[in-house]
């Protein structure tokens, strides 16, 4: 199996023990979370500002704050160590932030979370001219799978392939985001995809599997989670618990309505499985799914992934599979074994002595993030960075 062999010496870069810092920011809608990253580590706690502001310029001061808050903490740290092994200076700002944008050139478009974005922002020239630094721009659900494909689940699912001798090995990614919003990236052979508008990898745009007039995000998002648990519990959006609540309640871990709270993440499972199968035939890999939803797996995963593996029906009456791989549930004891197991056989090259192995199998695995969606983000951003800097 050369090509099996190939594939195992392709691995996505690490920076594990690389000693180059990165200032990050994860910018949402009401908060602001400045880091700063050295070999894929937080080596600084986080600052966090709120995003309030009433124009382009006080929120461009509070991001320089915020910047310069995280950097005076590592020369602190650096000082404390003696300059060694710790790098003070900077090399790169790298973050997440909303689109619609144009994140090579760093151009922000009209944000409804963030009203001062209008008509075009040039976000990272700004940062550049105030810092003296590269800049990188991109979206939490792209920098999430990035995360997840450098140092979480894949190198986690690929390390399991390895003890359980199977040849197989996993170089592609779809990572989503539950949370605010239902967001996605997809990482193939260690490297984003971006797309040629910055747009690659939008699955909230996708039709919603029970109400077709509804974009998936209106079912998997937070405000989808409450809205079902609203209606089946006959109470209005007002009285509605949090979603963490909910799941809670769902659990039987809190005192409401338990069937009303299955069945909010029952729809949100349904929804999300369905956009999950089609914007997964077209990476073929692993999936993994974070956000702050993410929490409440144990009741959505099972339905999710047997939603990935529902069928179609021909014109002749015939059943075809929604996907052409098999969706195994990585949390689930049967399912991982299966997945694990393979079905490698030694198959006979004709005309020829020689034999081949060949894993008939056609698997992908889906789980929930190894890392937690803010460390993935963080991650994410720093190997992005350090890839550009170093030209990749």
């Amino acid at each position: 199996m050369a090509g099996d062999g190939e594939r195992r010496q392709r691995a996505p870069a690490r920076y594990v023990e690389d000693p180059r810092v990165v200032l990050t920011l994860d910018a949402g809608g009401t908060s602001l979370v400045f880091g700063a990253i050295q070999g894929e580590r937080e080596v600084v706690p986080p600052v966090t500002l709120s995003s309030t502001a009433s124009s382009i310029d006080e929120f461009l001061q509070l991001l320089i704050t915020g910047f310069r808050r995280v950097h005076e903490q590592v020369l602190v740290l650096a000082g404390a160590r003696g300059a060694a092994p710790m790098i003070a200076e900077p090399v790169a700002l790298s973050f997440a932030f909303p689109g619609p944008a144009d994140y090579r050139h760093g151009v922000i478009g009209d944000l409804a979370n963030l009203p001062v974005f209008r008509d075009g922002v040039p976000l990272g020239p700004a940062l550049e001219e105030e810092f003296g630094l590269p800049v990188f721009i991109s979206n939490d659900g792209g920098l999430f799978a990035l995360g997840e494909a450098i140092a979480g689940f894949v190198p986690y699912v690929n390390s399991m392939l390895e003890q359980a001798d199977s040849p197989r090995r996993y170089r592609n990614l779809l990572g989503a985001t539950f949370g605010t919003g239902f967001g996605a990236g997809v990482v193939c052979d260690g490297r984003l995809l971006e797309g040629d508008n910055s747009a690659a990898g939008e699955i909230n745009r996708l039709r919603n599997r029970l109400t077709p007039a509804w974009s998936v995000e209106e079912s998997v998002s937070i405000r989808g989670v409450r809205r079902v648990y609203a209606r089946e519990s006959d109470i209005d959006l007002a009285e509605c618990p949090t979603p963490e609540e909910i799941n809670e309640i769902g659990l039987g871990q809190r005192e409401g309505n338990e069937s009303a709270a299955q069945r909010a993440f029952e729809e949100l499972a349904v929804v999300a499985g369905d956009a999950l199968a089609s914007a997964g035939s077209l990476v073929d890999g692993l999936v993994v799914i974070g956000g702050g939803l993410a929490r409440g797996h144990r009741l959505f995963m099972k339905r999710l992934v047997c939603e990935m593996n529902a069928a179609y029906e021909s014109p002749r009456g015939d059943r075809v599979p929604r996907f052409e791989c098999r969706a195994l549930n990585f949390d689930d004891p049967a399912d991982r074994a299966t997945f694990l197991r393979g079905d490698v056989r030694e198959l006979s090259v004709p005309r020829s002595s020689r034999t081949v192995l060949y894993d008939a199998t056609k698997a992908i695995g889906v789980g929930v993030t190894r890392l937690g969606t803010a460390r993935a983000v963080s991650i994410g951003a720093y190997t992005l960075a350090l890839t550009r800097i170093d030209g990749g």
